[in-house]
């Protein structure tokens, strides 16, 4: 066992790493946070986190910066306008808006002793460095797939979260604190739908055939900073092969799908997977080859079926054939939404 604890690098600051990096520090690691860009910025997010266990919130440290969190149990899920469905998760989701997350996390990261490295990019080809972790964000790939976000307020909600399926698309809508609502849309680029900042939202509202869901937003007051685009979306709801050498976590890990899973809870449990192996290399008790293989085999055995089950939910979300089906099968109640939810969720 080593005198002083080996230093551990984190390579991107969101939610994965910023969560990994404060809990390290508690355990008095050593750990250093390379992010690309700075704090607070938003980001293209859906905002809620379903399924977050109590366990892992505690391990990793995080009740005190979700203490204000609006937690959201109602959902009502819409198709091209209509209502097709009421229905309740089997525990609250907790809402944060992620400006004010990250930015708290990397401030709580800073007093912890932790050294934060903004507006730096590293060589993400150098993969074989020793205590090295990746939560740098999904792959960019060549996708159709385009996701947009705003926060307006005084913006009446039928549910304490809305899901609205359009043509090629998928709307949430979710309360957050402060009489604030994340509007968060994923869709497929169309050549119609043109504006910047929030008119190419209501663009692309138009385009996905959710005009009354537009018109309800064109009511209410527009928080003008927090329009986020992010394009080069891959989904596939499946775990790549674990280099033997490096250990990603977060979305450099998996990118899920959209409500068929939750990326802001996925982040926070690939996190706590790999806190225990990461301590206990730091303090010598391990070498790199089976911390890594320890860590790849605790995200599968987490992770592997939420995947699999999200790639194969996520068609009929998207699909215009397949939502029809899927409308059908909620408005007639043969489909198990509470038990979809709870696997989805983990």
């Amino acid at each position: 066992m080593t005198s002083e604890p080996r230093t551990i690098e984190i390579v991107g600051g969101g939610l994965a790493g910023l969560s990994l990096g404060l809990a390290l520090r508690q355990a008095r690691v050593p750990t250093t946070i390379f992010e690309a860009e700075n704090y607070p910025r938003h980001r293209v997010c859906g905002e809620f986190m379903a399924g977050l266990k109590p366990d892992t919130l505690r391990r990793l440290g995080l009740g005190p910066y979700l203490a204000d969190a609006v937690p959201n149990q109602s959902v009502a899920w819409f198709r091209q306008g209509e209502l097709i469905r009421r229905h309740r998760l089997p525990a609250p989701a907790l809402s944060l808006a992620r400006h004010t997350l990250d930015a708290r996390l990397a401030n709580a990261f800073v007093d912890a002793g932790g050294t934060l490295k903004t507006h730096t990019r590293v060589d993400l080809s150098d993969t074989s460095r020793e205590g090295r972790i990746f939560t740098c964000g999904r792959a960019r790939a060549r996708s159709d797939w385009l996701g947009l976000k705003l926060h307006l307020r005084h913006l009446p909600l039928v549910s304490e979260l809305e899901f609205h399926l359009g043509h090629a698309a998928y709307v949430g809508l979710c309360r957050l604190p402060g009489d604030a609502v994340n509007v968060c849309g994923l869709f497929r680029r169309q050549s119609e739908a043109t504006g910047r900042g929030a008119a190419l939202f209501l663009s692309y509202l138009e385009a996905s055939q959710l005009r009354a869901l537009g018109e309800r937003l064109v009511g209410a007051e527009l928080d003008e900073t927090s329009f986020s685009a992010v394009a080069g979306l891959a989904y596939g709801g499946s775990v790549a092969p674990a280099a033997a050498d490096r250990i990603a976590l977060g979305d450099a890990f998996a990118t899920i799908p959209p409500y068929t899973g939750h990326g802001m809870a996925l982040a926070f449990e690939s996190a706590d997977c790999a806190l225990t192996p990461l301590v206990q290399w730091a303090h010598g008790e391990s070498d790199w080859s089976r911390t890594t293989a320890a860590i790849a085999g605790v995200l599968r055995s987490r992770f592997a079926w939420r995947l699999r089950l999200a790639r194969l939910l996520h068609p009929f979300i998207f699909s215009t054939r397949r939502q029809r089906f899927f409308g059908w099968a909620q408005r007639t109640g043969l489909l198990p939404l509470r038990a979809l939810t709870q696997a989805v969720h983990g």
